[in-house]
């Protein structure tokens, strides 16, 4: 083997089992990276009834859908509990057939390069990793160079490209209900005939930048159907066509129509990528051109050239084609740990909390990695590719709100050294004193905090109810027998348990009261607390026999006991700049005891630290 040759994983960690079973993964690969780099894992799930071999079939049914194009499978990755290098051979061919089988058998797949891993359960050795040079190879190198990419998320959305094209299409299928192998020839004859259409030499794609800087901005471009390759390799895919003045044909990258400056994005993502138009201009005579088909997006990320589900669609179709009326939607979703777009097949005859829906969010979750106590793939969580609110923190308001997000994000760091963060997982919305044109000042923190935690669990989509306002919160006290008629209009404050009625009753959500005798205890509990905030990751209420805060995450040194607590401050009153609220310590760390000897929970007071359990759901 050649001594430059090294394997590059950009994904965090490889998915490892939490029960130590043994397993199998497929490692996901790009042609448009650098050769031999995991870019993501996804787990085997498909297995044949006679033996723990692989389906292929099945595994490339999913994985056809769920993958975009330009993504591909690149190797395997076997979990075990015995060394043996025979079993990372026979899983390296089963990744080489299931690559065959997800290409449809095209291209030059024999002489491509595969990689296998493997990892012994039963010892505590490092992921271990091989090459495959060919499909004619009788055996596997070891690789000993191993790179693990520092910013993942970075490399990925500046490397690559991301085509998404939306060609919402209609046909009528005309067949006969007695017969379903009829009906199945016909179905399957009318999806050529439209992806046909798509191939047709008559065909033009004009494409253009959207967003413009200046009257100087790039021409369009004109692509004729007649002049591309569509069973070209995709890593060879290159924009060659004339701009809108027929000039002479010349090749194009894709950077030349996307902004050559861009703002100071703090999150690498498809929302805040370079917006690309495509139109598709379908020939109906030869002398005249009419535009028949909307509009598609180009959006830098990861070059996905799929047009059409079609295919993916058939499988899902053709069962029930004669008893029922699918209604089939692709959608793309980007959930945490996934360093790239993948798509879901839905069908929305089923409601989300429907029980067979429910199984194939699972059936998701497990191949993904993703944990079983959180939404992920719900239609809630589906990736945004508007081109509203660019140039910006496109992520600082909630569509539909005026309330800041995150305003933690970006704040200078706690100064505890070699601490250990553990931060709130997701998103919320920051509120305080005086918002809406209420007056609550002196009084309503509790409240705040409370709106501040419900919105957490609304924007990682455990609810779509409303945030409450003071009075329906004070309505949902009384109407537990918790108060009094009286309570409904007053100022008078709420606590701690008074706050985990309330979660219990609008959103089902179960808490935990911690009581402290002394502010000087809770230091001591830090550890704890980080603990909270890595397994249930919401945003923590401190109250007591003072103001109320919510606690959005601690940075602790186990060996020193030095620590800071991440404060929302809901007693600010001014209004949402989110340099001031940061310049004015309204959210940031707060060091239990600071430079001066000053400790930031009072000894002479009691607390209560209300900590909101994450609902096992999917």
């Amino acid at each position: 083997m050649e001594e430059n040759t090294s394997v590059r994983v950009l994904c965090t960690k490889l998915l490892l089992p939490h029960k130590n079973e043994p397993g199998l993964q497929w490692l996901i690969g790009s042609p448009f990276f650098p050769p031999l780099t995991i870019i993501s894992t996804v787990r085997c799930i498909h297995t044949l009834s006679h033996s723990d071999a692989p389906d292929l079939l099945k595994e490339s049914e999913d994985l056809r859908a769920l993958l975009l194009k330009g993504f591909d499978v690149t190797g395997a990755f076997v979990i075990g509990k015995s060394d043996s290098e025979s079993k990372v051979r026979e899983a390296i061919d089963a990744a080489r057939r299931l690559r065959k089988l997800l290409s449809n058998g095209g291209g030059d797949l024999e002489n491509k390069e595969m990689i296998g891993a493997y990892v012994d359960l039963n010892s505590k050795t490092d992921i271990r990793f091989f090459m495959s040079k060919s499909a004619s190879s009788t055996s596997i190198e070891p690789v000993n160079s191993v790179v693990y990419e520092d910013k993942p998320e970075k490399f990925v959305w500046e490397t690559g490209c991301l085509l998404r094209c939306e060609v919402p299409i209609r046909f009528p299928v005309y067949f006969p209900v007695n017969n379903p192998i009829d009906a199945e020839k016909i179905y399957w004859r009318a999806t050529e005939a439209v992806a046909a259409k798509l191939k047709d030499p008559q065909v033009v794609y004009m494409v253009e930048t959207i967003r413009k800087t200046s009257a100087e901005g790039p021409k369009p471009l004109i692509l004729r159907g007649a002049e591309l390759d569509f069973q070209t390799d995709v890593s060879n895919i290159k924009l060659l066509g004339k701009d809108a003045q027929g000039s002479d044909p010349k090749c194009i990258p894709c950077a030349h129509f996307c902004l050559k400056s861009k703002p100071d994005l703090q999150k690498f993502s498809a929302e805040n990528a370079d917006t690309i138009q495509v139109s598709v201009l379908l020939n109906n005579s030869e002398k005249s051109l009419k535009s028949i088909a909307p509009v598609a997006e180009y959006v830098p990320a990861l070059e996905e050239a799929r047009l059409l589900f079609l295919y993916s669609m058939k499988n899902l179709i053709l069962p029930n084609l004669l008893t029922e009326h699918p209604q089939l939607r692709p959608y793309h979703f980007n959930p945490p740990g996934v360093l790239h777009p993948i798509t879901v097949i839905y069908e929305l005859n089923y409601g989300e909390t429907e029980m067979k829906q429910v199984e194939i969010r699972k059936s998701l979750h497990l191949r993904l990695g993703l944990p079983f106590d959180r939404p992920l793939l719900r239609i809630a969580n589906v990736l945004d590719l508007s081109t509203t609110n660019f140039g910006g923190r496109s992520d600082l308001i909630r569509k539909g709100s005026t309330f800041l997000k995150d305003v933690h994000i970006g704040i200078p760091s706690s100064g505890v050294s070699g601490g250990s963060m553990s931060l709130v997982q997701g998103s919320y919305e920051y509120y305080h004193y005086l918002q809406d044109g209420f007056n609550d000042s002196g009084w309503g923190c509790a409240y705040r905090s409370l709106q501040t935690i419900i919105s957490w669990f609304r924007l990682q989509h455990y609810t779509s109810i409303d945030v409450p306002s003071h009075r329906e919160i004070q309505q949902s006290l009384v109407e537990i027998g918790d108060k009094d008629p009286s309570f409904i209009g007053s100022r008078e404050w709420i606590g701690a348990i008074e706050l985990s009625f309330v979660l219990d009753k609008l959103l089902g959500v179960s808490c935990k009261v911690k009581d402290f005798r002394s502010g000087a205890e809770i230091p001591e509990k830090c550890r704890e607390l980080a603990l909270h905030f890595e397994n249930q990751g919401t945003p923590i209420m401190i109250g007591g026999g003072v103001l109320a805060y919510t606690l959005l995450g601690v940075d602790y040194n186990e060996a020193s006991g030095d620590c800071a607590f991440l404060i929302l401050d809901p007693h600010y009153t001014g209004n949402d700049d989110l340099k001031k609220i940061v310049n004015g310590g309204w959210c940031g760390w707060k060091k239990a005891v600071d430079s001066k000897g000053k400790s930031f929970f009072l000894h002479d007071k009691f607390y209560n630290l209300l900590l909101p359990q994450r609902p096992n759901m999917v």
